[in-house]
C-alpha cells in the first residue's frame, strides 16, 4: 500500500469517525461518564483531585485518535494504528487502577496494626475520638491520611456515625467495614470495645499471614510469567537477524500486520490472565 492510498484510507477512516462521533453523541457522551466515574473513584482512593477531569478524558480521546492517524499513514498501516489506539486508550486507566490498588493494598496491610494500637489505647481510658485521634497523628501513610481526615471531619462538627459512614464507601476495605461496624454498636449499645477490635484484629493478620504464604508460593509463578512475556519479542528479533525478508512481511503486508496486532494483544491479555490467576482472592 502506497503513501498516498493509506493516507487517503486514513482520511476516511477519519471522516468515518467524525460521522459516528456526531450520530452517536449521546452514546458517547454516556461512555464518558461511565470513565469519568471510574476515574474519579479511583483517583479519590488515591486522595487525588481533578476538577476538569472531564475535559482531560476529551483531550485524551482526542490525542489517542490524532496518534492513531499519524501512526497509520507514517507506518503505512491503519491496523498498527488501531493497536496504538487501544493501547493509548487502556494505558492511563491501568495506571491510575494499579496505583489505587497499590495504595489500598498498603492501607489493607497497615489496618491490623492500626486497630491493636486503638485497643490499647481504648484499654488505658481514652475515648473513642481520642483513640482516633491518636491513630491520626501516630499511623504510618497512607492510613494516618484516612484516620486523620476522619478524625478532622468530626472536630468540625460532622457526627463520628456520619464520619465513619463516609469512610466506609471512600476505603471499599472489608476489614474497615468490620472496625466500623464495632466503632458504631459500641457507641449504640456499649461493650467491651478493645476486645471486640482485638478478635477483630487478630483475624485480619491471620488472613494477611496466609496472603504472604500464597504470594510468596506463587513469587516463581510470577517470575515466569514475566519471562514467558518476553520470549515472543525475544523470538521476533532473533528471526529478524537470521531471515529479515520474510519477517519484514509481517510490517508492509496487511494479513502480516494483522497477525501481529493479534499477537501483541493476545501478549498482553495472557500476561495479565495469568497475574490473574496467580493473586486469588482468600
Amino acid at each position: 500500500m502506497t503513501q498516498l492510498e493509506t493516507a487517503m484510507v486514513s482520511l476516511g477512516v477519519g471522516c468515518c469517525v467524525a460521522l459516528a462521533v456526531g450520530v452517536n453523541h449521546a452514546n458517547i457522551e454516556t461512555g464518558i461518564d461511565r470513565i469519568e466515574a471510574d476515574l474519579r473513584r479511583r483517583l479519590r482512593t488515591l486522595r487525588l483531585k481533578f476538577p476538569q477531569l472531564r475535559l482531560w478524558i476529551r483531550i485524551w480521546i482526542a490525542l489517542t485518535v490524532a496518534a492513531a492517524v499519524l501512526v497509520s499513514i507514517a507506518a503505512g498501516s491503519p491496523v498498527f494504528g488501531l493497536l496504538i489506539a487501544v493501547l493509548m486508550s487502556i494505558g492511563p486507566w491501568y495506571l491510575v487502577a494499579r496505583a489505587a490498588k497499590g495504595r489500598k493494598e498498603k492501607i489493607e496491610d497497615q489496618l491490623a496494626d492500626s486497630m491493636v494500637m486503638f485497643s490499647s489505647a481504648v484499654r488505658a481510658g481514652l475515648s473513642l475520638p481520642q483513640a482516633l485521634e491518636l491513630l491520626a497523628h501516630d499511623s504510618p501513610k497512607p492510613i494516618r491520611q484516612e484516620f486523620a481526615q476522619m478524625i478532622g471531619e468530626y472536630q468540625l462538627g460532622k457526627p463520628l456515625e456520619r464520619t465513619l459512614e463516609e469512610a466506609k464507601v471512600r476505603l471499599e476495605s472489608e476489614n474497615f467495614v468490620l472496625f466500623a461496624a464495632a466503632l458504631l454498636a459500641s457507641r449504640e449499645s456499649g461493650g467491651r470495645l478493645n476486645e471486640t477490635v482485638e478478635r477483630i484484629a487478630r483475624a485480619i493478620l491471620e488472613m494477611q499471614r496466609l496472603e504472604r504464604k500464597i504470594q510468596s508460593e506463587t513469587a516463581q509463578a510470577k517470575k515466569s510469567a514475566i519471562y514467558m512475556a518476553a520470549v515472543p519479542p525475544f523470538v521476533l528479533v532473533v528471526y529478524a537477524w537470521l531471515d529479515p525478508n520474510n519477517v519484514s512481511l509481517l510490517f508492509v503486508t496487511l494479513p502480516g500486520q494483522l497477525m501481529l496486532a493479534t499477537a501483541v494483544v493476545l501478549e498482553i491479555v495472557a500476561y495479565f490472565w495469568a497475574l490473574k490467576i496467580l493473586n486469588p482472592d482468600i
